[in-house]
Parts: C-alpha cells; structure tokens; sequence
C-alpha cells in the first residue's frame, strides 16, 4: 500500500466527489463486466448521482469513506450497518495500489466496531481477485442482476487483539 494514502469518514462535502469517482471506476475500471454497453452503464450509474449520495452520507446505518493521496480523491467505499459492504470504487489509475485495501479494511475495522462478526459482499467479476486476496470467499452461486454477473462472497471479522 503506498504509505500516503489515508482514508477518512467522507462528509456531506464529498458527495460531489464520490459521485464522480463511482461512475468513472464503473465507466473505465469495470469495463469486464458491462462491455461498454451504454444500457448497463446507464443502468449501473443512475444511482450513483449526486442526489443518492447525499442521503447516504446522511445515514446512520451506513458508512461511506474515502481514500486520499495527498488530499486527492482516489478512491471511496460504504458498507450498512447489516454487515453488507456495498461498493469500493478506485479511480482506475489507482487500481492494485493499495487504495481499494485500505479503504475495506476500514469498513471492516467500522463494522467489527458495529459488533459485526462477518461482512458479506456481491462482487462483480472485476472486483472478484481484489476480494478474494481481501479473504473473502465465494458463498453462493452467481446471479444475474441488469445484465450485470454478481457474486456473493462473505468474510469472518475479527476483532483487533
């Protein structure tokens, strides 16, 4: 992981910015799974605006955080108080650098706090490797949602000793 990355809770400031760092690591990074079909980018993003954002942000039952370099956005996460992890998104010139790591260990380290013991995830077939070496594992079988392949995959957390 590069050492200047940190991440941080993301604030309802951020909403701009996350918005724009979901939609553009779904349109570059996650091209494996949509196959540059507008309609499952479209279907992908349209609730990934601004105006769905905020209210996250807003939600107790959620955490959204972000990953900076230098005090540059490069990548965000969120996860649900039910112990689901909802998305990572890197900017794509960040991939395997360590970001898309830190940012899921800190939701993890957010929802052990929660009194959680596992997370549970669907991964797209790009971001399948990336939980995979995060320890998750596959837990049932692949299903199809808008086109788009979902993989059901779960993890035991563990408490810092």
């Amino acid at each position: 992981m590069d050492a200047s990355i940190h991440i941080c809770k993301a604030t309802p400031a951020d909403a701009g910015i996350i918005s724009r760092i979901v939609e553009r690591s779904i349109r570059v990074g996650c091209a494996l799974d949509h196959r540059n079909d507008p309609r499952t980018v479209a279907t992908w993003t349209h609730n990934k605006t601004i105006d769905h954002v905020q209210p996250w942000l807003a939600d107790s039952r959620l955490y959204l955080n972000i990953a900076l370099l230098q005090d540059k956005p490069i990548g965000v996460a969120m996860a649900a108080i039910s112990g689901k992890v909802a998305f990572c998104y890197v900017q794509p010139e960040w991939f395997r650098r360590g970001a898309g790591q830190a940012l899921v260990h800190d939701l993890e380290t957010w929802l052990i706090a929660q009194g959680l013991p596992h997370a549970r995830l669907n991964s797209t077939r790009t971001g399948e490797a990336f939980y995979y070496r995060q320890g998750y594992r596959a837990c049932a079988e692949t299903f199809t949602v808008a086109g788009l392949h979902a993989i059901p995959m779960h993890k035991a957390l563990s408490p810092p000793s």
